[in-house]
């Protein structure tokens, strides 16, 4: 089932659009892109979010051993095509116990990455990125360095929204990572913040828009990092 739509950035309720306005409005941060979700995630709705974007959709691939896709989200009116994507990912992590990852790809001042990272910046800041990456991933055969990014920014208060969105708890303990690719913002979280060492380098991500990849993916229980 589709969430209704929400802030990108806080997740609360949006006012749609209407005689005096074309687009989706947050109280808190204006004109947004709005963020759709998809709980519990099926291959009907990997495909909706594959065809409606305009931005890559990005799975890290082949999984790794025990891991399971677990949710999707996308941000934009439905009558234009996403400028943003979300793709949850959830296993075993490699220090034990469960983990979860996401996989965001956005245009500039969307917004998605930071709303589920708890942060109040919504693109990188450049000095994030003056120095040595983090770590390395292959997109699509390319190379794309990826910096972390720090998560020491509180919100000034809890996530607003209904009930079933993200909370202030759970984006605590993540790993953050950002950077370009395919002419976007390119963003990792991962939970705990010890999965980043999924992230190792020369990790493949495939983009799900690219023809011939296969969309019959192992899905699992919706990830508690998206907003339902």
């Amino acid at each position: 089932m589709k969430s209704l739509p929400c802030c990108p950035r806080c997740h609360s309720d949006l006012l749609a659009p209407s005689l005096w306005s074309t687009s989706w409005r947050c109280e808190s941060h204006g004109d947004v892109a709005p963020l759709h979700a998809v709980a519990p995630v099926t291959g009907e709705a990997v495909r909706t979010g594959v065809e409606r974007s305009r931005v890559p959709v990005w799975l890290l691939w082949p999984l790794p051993p025990g891991w399971l896709v677990t949710g999707i989200a996308w941000a934009g009116d439905e009558r234009a095509p996403a400028v943003a994507s979300a793709v949850a990912l959830s296993g075993p992590a490699l220090v034990g116990g469960p983990a979860d990852l996401v996989l965001v790809a956005e245009e500039p001042g969307v917004g998605v990455a930071s709303g589920l990272a708890g942060r109040e910046l919504v693109d990188p800041d450049p000095s994030t990125m003056a120095g040595p990456p983090a770590t390395r991933v292959a997109t699509g055969g390319r190379p794309a360095p990826l910096w972390s990014v720090p998560t020491a920014e509180p919100r000034s208060g809890p996530m607003a929204g209904p009930s079933g969105t993200v909370s202030d708890a759970a984006v605590s303990d993540a790993a953050v990572y950002a950077g370009e690719a395919s002419g976007c913002w390119l963003w990792a979280l991962a939970w705990p913040s010890e999965t980043g060492l999924e992230l190792y380098d020369g990790a493949e991500l495939v983009d799900l828009r690219d023809p011939g990849h296969p969309l019959d993916l192992p899905f699992g229980a919706a990830s508690p990092r998206l907003p339902h």
